[in-house]
């Protein structure tokens, strides 16, 4: 996540918020001839945002009208994205359909709120969509049954910079958002996806994932385990956001794979990992290498240390197994957040990838 910016932020809209704006404007134009430019909607929790028009066509039968995606201040890979929407009369009686345009995905995979073969257009998106289209019937004296098609200008490309691909979402980005409303620097959207990461893993009958702090220590664990894709968790700083859900949706065995200053944090008992949201107090890092006999000049230097992995290094040199010793800590931390419902091991990865500490699964035989 990037560095967040001082002062007041621009809140935005999401994916689905202009999906419905623009499939409100493209049936208002299929029933009455004209475009509304700017298109008002009304979101979940009653905002009722206008939305200007970036493009608009309108054909026997069909009409398409485009919005261009503000996330306001938030470093979403959307933000600037050409969100367009064909609405075509469908067949009497045949409702509302959905269909992936290019740049939107397909499902593929078990596990998300939509089946496998669906467009990857989220339930709450699907409703504020079907909403206008109803309302907009309701006005003009229709029918409603039309077939609506999202698309999103160089969306396969921006999908590569989302979970998608590991989630089972192929062919694009997914249609998004649960309040319409994009609030900049939220954490809301990546616990969402270690969520729905969990539930994808769930329905394929994983036995075993791992939860990751980042791409070196998903590095690690890919030389450690034979794991498909949809096994790894981008779990970030969210150790408690991930660990929460798996007590109430468990996998039998979590392993847990990180940096030694992260997992540090874990074993203090932090459970939002980020630099700043939480300090390790190093009175932590001294306290193992006392447990660990180590030297007083070794104890003294570490509650001094700039770093944690100064003490690491120190206690390497001293043959010390202090990364052992706070990986065996953090697992302890990390089964009394999921109520021992799942098997759980800590895997340590320093800068260059090498494992230098782990608490392996208590029976052993992961």
């Amino acid at each position: 996540m990037s560095r967040k910016p001082a002062g007041v932020l621009r809140r935005g809209w999401t994916t689905g918020s202009c999906a419905t704006a623009a499939t409100k404007a493209a049936y208002a134009a299929l029933l009455t001839g004209e475009f509304p430019d700017p298109v008002e909607i009304t979101l979940p929790r009653g905002e009722r945002p206008a939305f200007a028009l970036a493009r608009s066509s309108l054909q026997p039968g069909c009409a398409t009208a485009a919005i261009v995606k503000d996330a306001g201040d938030d470093p979403d890979v959307t933000h600037g994205a050409l969100i367009e929407v064909e609405v075509r009369q469908a067949a009497p009686g045949a409702g509302i359909l959905f269909r992936a345009g290019q740049g939107v995905g397909t499902v593929t995979k078990p596990g998300l709120p939509l089946a496998v073969g669906e467009p990857a257009i989220n339930p709450v998106p699907r409703r504020m969509m079907s909403e206008v289209v109803r309302e907009l019937a309701a006005t003009y004296g229709a029918a409603g049954d039309v077939e609506i098609t999202v698309a999103v200008a160089g969306g396969i490309e921006m999908a590569k910079h989302t979970w998608n691909a590991k989630l089972g979402i192929l062919g694009g980005l997914s249609i998004l958002g649960t309040t319409g409303v994009v609030h900049p620097y939220s954490c809301s959207a990546w616990i969402a996806s270690i969520h729905r990461g969990i539930d994808v893993a769930r329905a394929n009958h994983l036995q075993h994932v791992a939860a990751c702090t980042g791409s070196t220590s998903e590095a690690g664990v890919r030389r450690l385990y034979d794991l498909p894709e949809i096994a790894l968790i981008d779990m970030g700083d969210f150790a408690g956001g991930t660990l929460k859900y798996l007590r109430r949706h468990p996998l039998p065995r979590l392993t847990i794979a990180g940096g030694f200053a992260k997992i540090s944090k874990l074993a203090a008992g932090f459970t939002d990992l980020h630099s700043g949201r939480s300090q390790l107090d190093n009175t932590v890092l001294a306290a193992a290498l006392a447990d660990l006999e180590a030297s007083a000049e070794i104890v003294e230097a570490a509650r001094h240390a700039n770093t944690a992995n100064e003490t690491l290094e120190a206690a390497r040199v001293a043959g010390l197994p202090l990364a052992d010793r706070i990986a065996q800590t953090a697992c302890a931390a990390a089964l009394a957040l999921v109520d021992d419902r799942v098997a759980i091991e800590v895997t340590i990865f320093d800068r260059q990838g090498a494992l230098v500490g782990r608490a392996p699964f208590a029976d052993l035989s992961a």
